[in-house]
């Protein structure tokens, strides 16, 4: 399976960094093709609303010139994209959150008979890491999420949250173990 992971955080090596470092290992040792994107090291510019990518409806056609068309085309080819982001603010990092924004010249037709979607039948998966708990802190992203995949036309794979994790590096005891898990049931 071809598998594209997205990186949202800006720190390249923080937490959420070494969590789907676990995740990737074990795609890869199971025999996988892993890529990660590191989307801080990349310059994505927020969506213009302009709709011009409504014009073409059969590739990436966004009038911006910059690295989101790149890793939209990435998607596209891939057969998983494992979106991750630390919590920010109860929402997605600003990384991840412009490429969702920019991710609309995908789809076509929203909420109507024509929706169709570069990236339907793919499968999308999320993982999220935190300092807090799930309730009253991460549950927008992982709705925000569901939301986005039904917009992709995708196919769930998978759901992961990490909280108790320490601004200075310290995971929860099983994180390990957790990721390793999630890493399986992303490719069953």
């Amino acid at each position: 399976m071809k598998i594209l992971t997205l990186l949202g955080s800006a720190r390249k090596r923080g937490n959420t960094a070494h969590i789907l470092a676990w995740v990737e290992g074990e795609l890869k040792a199971l025999g996988h093709e892993v890529e990660r994107v590191n989307l801080g090291s990349q310059e994505i510019k927020g969506c213009l609303g302009c709709a011009k990518c409504k014009e073409t409806l059969d590739k990436v056609a966004c009038i911006q010139k910059d690295d989101a068309e790149g890793i939209l085309e990435k998607m596209i080819d891939a057969d998983l994209t494992l979106f991750t982001s630390p919590a920010y603010f109860w929402g997605f990092t600003s990384q991840v959150k412009t490429l969702m924004d920019r991710s609309w010249s995908l789809v076509t037709g929203f909420h109507t008979p024509q929706h169709a979607s570069l990236v339907e039948g793919k499968k999308q998966a999320l993982l999220v890491t935190g300092g807090g708990s799930y309730d009253n802190n991460v549950e927008p992203l992982f709705t925000a999420f569901d939301r986005l995949q039904k917009f992709y036309k995708g196919i769930p794979a998978g759901e992961l949250f990490i909280g108790g994790c320490g601004g200075d590096g310290t995971l929860p005891e099983d994180a390990e173990e957790r990721a390793i898990a999630f890493a399986r049931t992303l490719v069953k």
